[in-house]
């Protein structure tokens, strides 16, 4: 058999995981005769299953010896990389998330493999892959950029045992990566991000400068796409066609004269007919789908988008994880993102564990709905014919692992038990405590803060920051008199800022409650457990609640700052505005802390949630607001909470002109106030 580069990559991942459990590789050999484990090409007699990457295991005699000989057969290549990864995990015990888990690899001195036939069944889903986007984690994680070889290889490699075989690998990286390259290496079909139609060159970016209309230039548009398909032509790709405005927005928005749904429609249809035509003239029965996502979808139900018969229809999640149109700003329609009754031809879905949007979406930590919830909207959307196809918004994988084996599941199997799969996860990644480790797991919902009235209206990290920092934007530039429109999402029908504002204060302060509670059970866990496990729980489940408790106390502590500012009590709001940042710092030293080991610098590139710019927001309002009295001495606020009466009136300046330290001043007047 031909050892092609995924086959090559599978033998690595093998030899390395056989030398983890048992102390040596196994030994590489051309003679059948001499071998106890067998890879070779499927033929009639192995009744190997016909369907594409399938791969079944066979046990013969070897004829000198008798003993049993193990035997992958498969028919191509994902078939070969699937079959000696299964023998990975099934006899040797390595788990799909081994790297990112950090899974304790137990030493044996040798395995047994029962001798019983397999045939792997087939996906339930044929085309199941990872969006690996808004990966800044990554990006930060070690010094080259764009990331390394060293950063993708466990990517993939938890990507293919996850029985994936797709990947759009990252987000605008430069074309000179290797990401893309070792992807295809590794026997993954490559697909493109919806606002890069066929993986062309942004057009601004090739064309800086020019009016990015495709009526005005598309020539322009067409030799990037021309190019793309020329370069990947030869290729595993799964095209996608779509045609969105520069930065991932309506291309209406920079040409007004597309001022009605039947002009918008119309233009999508022509160029996406034209991208597969284009694609069609140089590649024989191309794989193809269009993103129908955001107004694309809208303007499809309506009638408005007319697409090739024989593409994948994939439809989005709003970034919540509910199959419904995703929220723009205030605007949330919320209108269904599934396939009508009778809309025929194949149909998929994107979806998100992880997003990013500037609101209350989850990025440094877990999905915040419940396995049952994404049960639910997975299950419906199969039910509903998407099934050709799966692409899950994974992020930067390490903080995400239990819902993206929950999608794994999905994507294999088209349903699942969840409190069975839940625990046959803790099973697989701890040693013990295992009913205790699920609960947290399984509660992790429940603590979430509901911030409206949908079942997915449940705050991620990021409802702690951006939120936050908009309101101190609003407030420190003058404009609190008016409510902030961009706020209107979380607070509707606020009519004042304050009212905006009291709006997080009441939510977080329930919602740093419920935290605190389910950190609480976690603490009392964690000093049950051996050190191994310890450090699992405390990376994969008490650092998500460290990052929510703080982060929803921090919230509560601005809001009562801006509160007490508003009746003229400037040194308690420096107070709570101090209480702020501290709980904010608190959440950065926990991601440190999970700084560990391998995972040095992991979350040193946090520009998305950014917490340390929440930090420092908050120091800068404490600032203003000291400001607000206590200058241009900052000695006022001492003189008179703080100094002894009996120094009050009889000091001598001179030898007070060392003024406190913001911090050591808020402790004092913390402790003054009582609060």
């Amino acid at each position: 058999m031909e050892q092609t580069s995924p086959v090559q990559h599978a033998l690595r991942m093998l030899f390395r995981d056989f030398a983890s459990v048992l102390g040596a590789g196994p030994e590489l050999v051309d003679d059948p005769a001499q071998a106890e484990i067998i890879v070779r090409q499927a033929v009639d007699a192995d009744a190997c299953p016909p369907y594409p990457e399938a791969f079944a295991i066979r046990f013969t005699a070897a004829a000198e010896t008798g003993e049993s000989v193990l035997t992958i057969v498969a028919r191509d290549d994902l078939g070969f990389v699937y079959g000696l990864l299964y023998l990975s995990e099934k006899n040797l015990g390595i788990q799909p998330f081994w790297f990112w888990a950090d899974q304790t690899i137990g030493k044996r001195e040798a395995v047994d493999v029962p001798c019983i036939d397999y045939d792997a069944p087939p996906s339930k889903v044929r085309f199941r892959g990872w969006f690996v986007n808004d990966e800044v984690c990554l990006i930060g994680w070690k010094e080259p950029y764009p990331p390394s070889r060293e950063v993708w290889l466990p990517v993939f490699e938890a990507l293919l045992r996850c029985g994936g075989n797709m990947v759009i690998p990252g987000t605008d990286l430069p074309k000179t990566g290797v990401h893309a390259e070792l992807a295809a290496e590794m026997g993954l079909w490559l697909t493109h991000h919806h606002a890069e139609p066929l993986g062309a060159e942004m057009f601004l970016r090739a064309y800086t400068g020019r009016s990015a209309s495709y009526k005005e230039a598309p020539e322009l548009f067409e030799r990037l796409w021309r190019e793309a398909i020329e370069k990947q032509k030869d290729d595993k790709i799964l095209w996608v066609l779509s045609f969105r405005g520069q930065g991932d927005k309506p291309f209406w928005e920079n040409d007004p004269s597309f001022d009605t749904p039947e002009k918008r429609g119309a233009m999508i249809s022509h160029v996406i007919q034209r991208q597969y035509d284009m694609i069609r003239e140089k590649v024989a029965d191309p794989v193809a789908c269009v993103a129908l996502y955001g107004e694309i979808a809208e303007l499809y139900k309506e009638g408005h988008v007319k697409l090739p018969p024989d593409v994948i229809k994939i439809w989005a999640d709003n970034g919540y994880g509910k199959m419904v149109s995703r929220r723009h700003g205030n605007l949330n329609l919320r209108i269904p993102a599934l396939p009508a009754q009778g809309d025929g031809g194949r149909h998929g879905i994107y979806y998100h564990v992880t997003f990013h949007d500037l609101q209350a979406s989850n990025h440094l930590t877990m999905f915040p709905g419940s396995a049952d919830f994404l049960k639910q909207e997975v299950e419906a959307a199969f039910a509903a014919g998407a099934t050709e196809y799966v692409l899950v918004n994974s992020g930067n994988i390490r903080m995400h692992i239990y819902t993206l084996d929950i999608l794994r599941a999905l994507w294999q199997h088209g349903e699942m038990d969840t409190a069975e799969h839940l625990r046959q996860f803790t099973s697989r990644y701890y040693a013990g405590h295992h009913v205790e480790i699920a609960e947290l797991y399984r509660s992790y919902s429940e603590a979430a803060i509901p911030y409206g009235p949908n079942a997915d209206d449940l705050a991620g990290d990021e409802f702690y920051h951006h939120p936050a920092r908009r309101i101190v934007g609003h407030w420190l530039q003058g404009r609190s008199s008016e409510p902030d429109p961009g706020l209107i999402w979380a607070a509707p029908g606020a009519v004042t800022f304050a009212e905006q504002v009291r709006r997080f204060e009441v939510r977080c302060e329930a919602g740093a409650a419920e935290w605190s509670a389910w950190l609480g059970r976690c603490n009392e866990l964690i000093d049950h457990l051996d050190e191994e496990d310890r450090s699992r729980v405390i990376d994969h489940l008490r650092l998500q609640g460290i990052l929510h408790q703080s982060g929803a106390e921090g919230f509560f502590w601005l809001c009562r700052s801006f509160a007490a500012a508003s009746e003229g009590l400037y040194p308690q709001a420096f107070v709570h505005a101090s209480q702020a940042m501290w709980s904010y710092q608190r959440g950065l030293q926990a991601l440190r802390e999970s700084e560990h080991g391998k995972w040095e610098r992991f979350y040193s590139a946090d520009w998305l949630t950014n917490v340390q710019s929440t930090v420092d927001n908050m120091d800068t309002l404490r600032r203003f607001l000291r400001m607000q009295g206590d200058s241009p001495d900052f000695f006022l606020w001492y003189k008179e909470y703080l100094m002894p009466e009996t120094e009050k009136y009889i000091y001598l300046e001179n030898t007070h002109r060392n003024p406190l330290s913001d911090d050591e001043l808020a402790l004092r007047l913390q402790q003054f106030f009582g609060v």
